[in-house]
């Protein structure tokens, strides 16, 4: 059974994060994808608390038969890393050759700065998100080892960011339409993006 981990933030999920992940199910033949939100990122300080970000993600991803949502790195004690997640999962059943690994192009360009990215190829296969049409700029500056392990899906022009949506949400300008109406009611009714 292939197994796809799609990593992130999720501050908040948005459709773009969806779609991404229904377009790599669809065209990697992946039978299940497992959203993993992280818990204390060590690249990333200021988020909002792993709780909100858990429950935005379970909403997001309600019904969808297909998809689940693994709090593997919010219940880590200590500070969370990829290779430490990847390893579970493989420690849990999942062999190397089915796990799939999914994340966003900015993240993917920065991956030689993640803690033992060496060993990541060998747990899994990478795969990113491209636009059609659209060169993937920065890929050639990766490692060969990386860039052979790497699969790129192809996804519909769909510019959205969790960053304009967080500031959209402060602005009072409205995010309906960018995130589930499920996780629009809850940033809404916790006031998660507000100025304090």
């Amino acid at each position: 059974m292939k197994t796809g981990i799609m990593g992130g933030t999720f501050d908040p999920i948005h459709y773009g994060h969806l779609l991404a992940a229904e377009e790599a199910r669809i065209n990697l033949g992946i039978d299940r994808l497992i959203f993993v939100p992280t818990g204390d990122p060590a690249y990333k300080r200021k988020i909002t608390p792993a709780e909100d970000r858990y429950a935005m993600t379970l909403l997001a991803t309600a019904g969808v038969l297909e998809y689940s949502v693994s709090r593997i790195e919010i219940d880590r004690k200590e500070e969370t890393h990829t290779i430490d997640t990847l390893r579970e999962f493989i420690k849990s059943g999942i062999k190397p050759e089915d796990l799939y690994f999914i994340t966003g192009l900015d993240a993917m360009l920065s991956i030689t700065s993640w803690f033992d990215y060496k060993k990541i190829p060998d747990l899994c296969t990478l795969v990113t998100a491209r636009r059609p049409g659209y060169p993937v700029s920065g890929i050639e500056t990766l490692p060969d080892f990386i860039k052979d392990k790497l699969k790129y899906i192809e996804i519909p022009q769909f510019a959205i960011s969790s960053t304009e949506i967080r500031e959209r949400s402060r602005d009072g300008r409205g995010i309906r339409f960018l995130v589930p109406h499920l996780v629009e009611i809850y940033i809404e009714s916790n006031k998660l993006y507000k100025s304090k």
